[in-house]
């Protein structure tokens, strides 16, 4: 891609008005900041919330419903109209749009992934903006993203987008819980920071997140390089405010990038199906020595799950989680060679991503 890529997401909250209906104006405005946007040389992909709010509109479910068909009703009715909403207010600016509906099951495979990537790459070089959003009509609990700011930090990492916008109702991060006499919006969090104490895990009327999802999605994109703002979505100008460098919501600054390998084991999160469990030598030799290591059977204790080659799985230390790498051998071999020291790497170094999850 030619041009830099921005991630858009605007959360349901932003357009949602308190009796649930859609904000037609606060998205008139927001549809025309991503038009200037475009003009100004940037590719945009928006990840847009806001179907179920939508098809509340249209819908009033049965009683006793069960949740999940009740949510994939108005999810169904929802979508389209809110692509219709879009399709209208873009076409004022004489832009074209595609609707891309996923799971997280679409991004389990690395062949899957780069499916996804090839398509998206293709809308944009077509000039047509890429509006994706949940597959919810279609999504259960077990395989349904956080939200869609999982979502969005995960199409930012495939596109190797410049930075992520993430638009909420608050103004973004705060030194303390903003309900709170004195509290101080936070405009820059650095890399290795630590947030987790200051952020409310409240979440929205309408959406499924809250600001402590928000925060940890935010900090491991920027991790893999690529800068993430929090801001206001009903803020006047907000998008191009940002986008000239004037201080809006909480930016988190990116470190260096990493490989397009590492960033898509990086966002696997919550995809992977299985898990490596390793010695405390093995532990070290990943973590705390200078050199890169790859993961050898001889440091494997433990093999969990059902998994492929080449999938995604955990990496476990006396039962905590410290990273995420792709695997050589299928879950049913490893079992068999674990402990050895004369096969190759179950994750070899450069299908390995180390953090915190």
């Amino acid at each position: 891609m030619d041009r830099p890529v921005l991630i858009v997401k605007i959360g349901s909250n932003v357009i949602a008005q308190p009796d649930g209906t859609i904000n037609n104006p606060l998205l008139r405005s927001l549809v025309q900041q991503i038009a200037n946007l475009r003009q100004r040389g940037h590719d945009v992909l928006l990840v847009s919330s806001g179907a179920v709010t939508a098809g509340r509109q249209q819908v009033s479910p049965l009683p006793k419903t069960d949740p999940v068909v009740q949510r994939q009703v108005l999810a169904a009715v929802g979508q389209a109209q809110l692509m219709q909403l879009y399709r209208n207010l873009f076409t004022e600016h004489g832009i074209s749009c595609a609707q891309i509906l996923v799971t997280k099951e679409d991004f389990r495979s690395r062949r899957h992934y780069l499916n996804i990537r090839n398509c998206l790459d293709g809308i944009l070089r077509h000039s047509t903006l890429p509006i994706v959003n949940e597959n919810d009509v279609v999504s259960v609990t077990e395989l349904m993203f956080t939200d869609n700011d999982e979502l969005a930090g995960l199409l930012a990492s495939m596109m190797d987008a410049q930075r992520l916008i993430i638009l909420t109702n608050v103004d973004g991060i705060y030194d303390c819980p903003p309900s709170q006499e004195g509290a101080q919006l936070i405009s820059e969090v650095h890399p290795q920071q630590i947030l987790n104490a200051l952020i409310s895990a409240e979440k929205s009327d309408f959406g499924r997140g809250g600001m402590r999802t928000k925060s940890r999605i935010a900090r491991k994109l920027a991790d893999l390089g690529i800068g993430v703002h929090i801001a206001n979505g009903q803020t006047k100008d907000v998008l191009e405010n940002i986008l000239i460098g004037k201080p809006v919501g909480t930016h988190f600054l990116p470190a260096r990038k990493v490989s397009t390998v590492k960033r898509w084991i990086g966002q696997a999160g919550n995809t992977q199906q299985g898990s490596i469990h390793v010695n405390e030598g093995a532990h070290q030799a990943l973590t705390q020595q200078k050199q890169a290591n790859s993961l050898l059977l001889v440091g494997v204790i433990k093999i969990e799950g059902d998994f492929s080659k080449g999938e995604v799985v955990q990496l476990k230390h006396q039962g905590k989680v410290f990273g995420l790498g792709k695997s050589y051998y299928p879950a049913s071999q490893a079992q068999q060679l674990m402990g050895q020291s004369d096969k190759k790497p179950i994750v070899h170094y450069d299908h390995l991503y180390l953090s915190d999850l």
